[in-house]
């Protein structure tokens, strides 16, 4: 089982993220997981320090930052030679407090090293030991060289990921923007399972359900999580359904209609 995670656009800094030692060493790309993308992650790294070291009112502009985030422009100036983590430390926000990857056991975190795969603007795609400093740019940025990430990542993504996917199970967590930059095709995508977070409510007696963005990620960050403290290794996307209901979640699931299209499952949740 092969999971793809969004990001998060907060990233904790190596030093707060430390746990029992400062942050190591600057980055190495050549260390990341995935080398075939080594040479993409270059030349975006290039481009991103270039915008952020040259000019700050333009980077906080292509990066579509607030005054108050101005402070990113010179962390991104200076990733050559900032402090690393791993990214599992690195990524916080909603769906990683739920996932809570620092209180899984040795098991349970030995399989999200092998099983998780997160999606990033800048990086592509890292696991999540893999060791990167914090920094800022989605995949909806357009860099002033190389225009849109999203369109920019798919061509060495799809050298790449395909051998990645292996032949199991990808539960595709993603949001649209970090979706884009690689969308599993032909046989793969058969075996991929999208996954939509819905809050149901009664409203004078009708059910409303809804998508909430807390509600959302909470719910996904749970969810891999349950399945990695349970060492669940479902083989396909049907047998993901047996198993989060097994698990106790309300799954409502849609079969592809034709060969070549990922199954569709709808996770229904009144509270969090």
């Amino acid at each position: 089982m092969l999971v793809l995670l969004p990001p998060s656009e907060g990233k904790a800094d190596p030093i707060e993220a430390a746990r029992g030692g400062a942050p190591r060493g600057a980055l190495d790309l050549g260390a990341l997981s995935l080398p075939g993308l080594t040479a993409a992650r270059a030349e975006v790294l290039a481009e991103l320090v270039d915008l952020c070291s040259a000019d700050a009112v333009k980077a906080r502009e292509v990066l579509g930052l607030s005054e108050g985030l101005k402070g990113e422009v010179a962390k991104n100036a200076g990733l050559r030679t900032a402090g690393t983590r791993p990214a599992g430390e690195i990524y916080t926000g909603v769906l990683y407090d739920a996932l809570g990857l620092a209180s899984l056991d040795a098991a349970a975190r030995k399989r999200a090293e092998r099983s998780l795969l997160v999606f990033s603007g800048l990086w592509g795609a890292v696991r999540i030991d893999d060791r990167i400093p914090s920094y800022r740019c989605s995949m909806g940025v357009k860099l002033p060289g190389l225009g849109a990430l999203g369109a920019y990542w798919r061509g060495p993504m799809a050298e790449v990921l395909p051998e990645t996917a292996g032949a199991g199970l990808l539960l595709d967590l993603r949001s649209a923007a970090y979706a884009a930059a690689w969308k599993p095709k032909g046989e793969p995508a058969e075996r991929t399972a999208t996954v939509r977070v819905l809050q149901s409510k009664i409203v004078n007696g009708v059910e409303k359900r809804s998508v909430v963005s807390h509600f959302n990620k909470a719910t996904k960050g749970r969810l891999v999580r349950d399945l990695l403290v349970a060492g669940a290794e479902p083989a396909d996307p049907a047998e993901l359904v047996e198993t989060l209901r097994g698990l106790g979640y309300a799954v409502e699931a849609e079969a592809p209609a034709k060969a070549g299209k990922p199954w569709a499952l709808d996770v229904i949740v009144t509270e969090l």
